[in-house]
């Protein structure tokens, strides 16, 4: 089964994300909009039951952090992705770092660059549309980030969270 690890941001954020989406992401009706801290990767119950205890400990050692969000970007000409840029915080960062050690490597196919995708698959023409027209929009939004989520692929394509963890608990 695939599996992931993602931050939901809250729905103001997500409404914004879904405005573009719904018109110019493909995946929009199966994953809300996310930041992406652990690529899709193939476990079986076993190893994710053996992965558990170590996000809860990364999740219990990591604090909450600010996430500000604050203009489009793209990965063009490499993908033609569409994305509203977040900046890179020094929380953000350890905890992709820490998801990404270890006992919980699993690989990655890129470079972490913390983002929230808009637009995916589109044409060279409609991608510099859209950007173009993206990049001259004043985005401006912060808020407080205290969990992340595993989460697991249906049989439809589509994600759901498997389990949240929460930044900085002590339980």
């Amino acid at each position: 089964m695939k599996y992931g690890i993602a931050i939901f941001p809250s729905k103001k954020l997500q409404d914004l994300a879904n405005s573009y989406r719904k018109r110019y992401d493909p995946h929009y009706a199966l994953i809300p909009p996310h930041i992406t801290l652990k690529e899709a990767f193939e476990a079986d119950e076993d190893t994710i039951q053996e992965m558990i205890p170590k996000l809860h400990q990364i999740s219990d050692e990591s604090k909450p952090f600010n996430l500000n969000v604050y203009k489009a970007g793209s990965f063009s000409p490499t993908n033609n992705v569409i994305y509203l840029k977040v900046k890179e915080d020094e929380k953000l960062m350890s905890l992709q770092e820490k998801l990404n050690s270890d006992g919980l490597k699993t690989g990655q196919s890129y470079a972490f660059v913390p983002h929230i995708t808009i637009g995916q698959e589109l044409s060279d023409a409609e991608h510099s549309d859209v950007y173009q027209s993206l990049k001259m929009k004043d985005i401006n939004y912060e808020e407080k980030v205290d969990r992340f989520q595993l989460l697991y692929q249906l049989e439809n394509g589509s994600w759901t969270v498997f389990e949240t963890f929460h930044l900085g608990k002590v339980r």
